[in-house]
């Protein structure tokens, strides 16, 4: 059995060829979605005295390819999942899903980009 491995090695040469503009691009797409995020939660979130809008931010790891986006005010995940006193005012789950799906079409886009040697 024989297998013709030009496909392959092209693929290989190509993913090589574009690990610095993927990576920038990646990375770009992260910054990006985190940056809708942040702010579609400011907009959605209850204020009362602004502290909770305000500890609203962003934290990048992985070298810029990944985000945690978040309050850093204690209290912020009762307001979005609510207590037993108080009913749920979701802000971080609803910003996540508007921009989620962005995120991974631009991902997939670039994939294709990659894969197509463009």
């Amino acid at each position: 059995m024989t297998f013709d491995t030009g496909d392959l090695r092209r693929l290989a040469a190509s993913i090589q060829d574009a690990s610095p503009r993927v990576l920038a691009q990646s990375r770009a797409v992260v910054s990006k979605t985190a940056t809708d995020i942040e702010s579609s939660a400011k907009n959605r979130v209850p204020v009362d005295t602004g502290n909770l809008k305000g500890s609203i931010g962003t934290t990048y790891t992985n070298g810029g390819l990944g985000a945690e986006i978040g309050p850093t005010a204690n209290y912020g995940e009762f307001v979005e999942l609510g207590t037993s006193r108080m009913a749920p005012r979701p802000y971080m789950g609803p910003a996540a899903d508007i921009h989620i799906p962005l995120f991974e079409q631009a991902i997939t886009q670039l994939g294709w980009e990659v894969l197509n040697g463009s």
